[in-house]
């Protein structure tokens, strides 16, 4: 890829249909060298698609991509590479077992004169100087954090001569500071002259690190326009079409007494190692409590063991003043609590059957199933909700991630409970879907629930916790008021760096 003034990467016209989706539907793009452009949109918009068709991964049904003003057919991600294109995924492609050096010279496919260990190995340390992503060439793959894994990643597209780089949902799995050291490689990358396309759905990061912002909306593109001259409400409308609010909200009256309480909760795993290390927390009556934490440290466990999914190695669980310590899902139920899981289909739903039969799953019936009840249940629920479904009879496994979370939310809330734990509750769903789950959690909160919010996304427990706590290797090491959360304090403590700054639960 050589010089050019005009745009280094380019799609027209690009229209990709799979069985039953349009996913793209004619989409244009130019990306400059020298700039971070961000491609923003819901989960669904076609943003990952158009990524994959300007790689090579996909082949479009019509349309071009033009590299340098010039139309170019990319079979394959390696006729991308060839080109000058490469993708950073969120799920990466290492070798655990082999070190940074081997993975980097994984699949390079140029003279072996060029693939020798040394050469390999000073050029890792040389890309890593020039752009801010220090890593030990040496070091083994299993032996590195998510955030440095990714640094391998990022090294390995530059190492082969990568000129336009797009990154899917990169901070989705990074600390704060992990991600800002990102952005700062990402701008180093532009300042060299390269082409950086960032993907993401999280509007306030898109503002912190792009020049321009393209928003793409049901497999159209909506709108470009220079990240300094919007704001984040702005790009949330051209993103679902309408206003939407995401600002944070807090407690109007002080809580409660406790609602739920963990006290000293161990969790051993099938392999013998500890998963849950000590818990103590509560959460009481119309308060939000956040637990945050960098994905695999714990959050499901911990979950789980409240829910009485798992039994607790040691320690003691307490809902509404019961103690259900290693007690049944049906027993915890019956003492007020009410879980929203992550894996909404796989473990909150049956994806076969439909809405009215769902919300009925909870439901204790002695012989039969009243079905003109469940029926007008059901659509009273699609009503109170806005769910978009066909009406009561239509599967879950056919709905949206949005109206999948509201029929698993209107079961759970059905009973009332005194204590809602949710995890991951926004994971995966439009900006608009976000903003009602939000509000739904804090009309629970005004209403004297407890709620406990176990999520990997900080800035949702930000923007709703009135405590935070942090989950680092199964043990709290940080617990904050919501008001007074620092992002850097909680930054650190997310990647083990505040484990001396443990609370053990207790309230600051």
């Amino acid at each position: 890829m050589g010089a050019a003034a005009g745009p280094a990467i380019s799609a027209r016209g690009i229209v990709k249909v799979f069985p039953g989706v349009v996913a793209n539907a004619g989409v244009d793009l130019d990306v400059r060298r020298g700039e971070v452009h961000a491609l923003l949109g819901e989960n669904g918009a076609g943003k990952s698609t158009l990524a994959s068709v300007l790689v090579g991964l996909y082949q479009p049904d019509a349309g071009e991509v033009r590299v340098d003003g010039a139309p170019v057919r990319l079979r394959s991600p390696r006729d991308g590479l060839a080109h000058g294109i490469g993708m950073v995924h969120q799920h990466f492609r290492l070798v655990d077992r082999f070190t940074v050096a081997e993975n980097v010279a994984l699949g390079d496919h140029r003279q072996p004169l060029l693939l020798s260990a040394d050469r390999v190995r000073r050029a890792v340390a040389e890309l890593g100087d020039r752009y801010g992503l220090p890593i030990d060439p040496a070091a083994r793959i299993a032996d590195l954090s998510v955030g440095e894994q990714q640094r391998v990643e990022i090294v390995k597209t530059l190492y082969r001569g990568v000129e336009v780089l797009l990154l899917d949902e990169p901070t989705a799995v990074l600390t704060p500071q992990e991600a800002e050291s990102l952005f700062a490689t990402l701008r180093a990358m532009a300042a060299d002259g390269k082409a950086v396309v960032f993907i993401s759905h999280k509007l306030g990061e898109v503002l912190r690190v792009a020049d321009r912002v393209t928003v793409m909306r049901d497999g159209h593109v909506v709108g470009a326009v220079a990240a300094a001259g919007t704001t984040v409400h702005e790009l949330a409308r051209m993103m679902v079409g309408r206003d939407v609010d995401l600002s944070p909200r807090r407690a109007e009256s002080p809580p409660g007494g406790p609602v739920l309480t963990l006290e000293a909760v161990d969790l051993e795993g099938p392999d013998g190692r500890r998963r849950l290390h000590g818990v103590t927390l509560d959460v009481r009556a119309g308060e939000i409590v956040g637990v945050a934490g960098v994905a695999g440290n714990g959050q499901r466990e911990l979950a789980e063991v409240v829910a009485g999914l798992s039994a607790p190695t040691g320690g003691r669980v307490v809902v509404g003043g019961r103690d259900v310590t290693g007690r049944p899902p049906g027993a915890v139920r019956a003492a007020g609590l009410a879980y929203v899981p992550e894996d909404r289909l796989g473990t909150g739903l049956a994806p076969g059957l439909s809405i009215a039969d769902n919300l009925q799953l909870t439901k204790r019936r002695p012989f039969f199933l009243d079905r003109r009840a469940a029926t007008a249940d059901a659509r009273a629920v699609i009503d109170g909700f806005s769910i978009k479904a066909t009406g009561p009879d239509a599967a879950t496994r056919g709905l949206s991630g949005g109206n999948v979370q509201k029929v698993l939310l209107a079961r759970e809330l059905e009973a009332g409970p005194s204590v809602l734990v949710v995890a991951s509750p926004t994971r995966g769903l439009d900006v608009g879907a976000i903003a009602f789950v939000r509000d739904l959690l804090d009309r629970r909160r005004r209403d004297g629930c407890g709620v406990l919010l176990i999520s990997e996304d900080l800035d949702e427990v930000r923007a709703l916790s009135d405590r935070i706590l942090v989950l680092y290797e199964g043990a709290i090491v940080l617990e904050r008021a919501g008001e007074a959360a620092d992002l850097t304090e909680l930054g650190l403590a997310m990647a083990g760096a505040g484990a001396a700054a443990a609370t053990g639960g207790a309230r600051p």
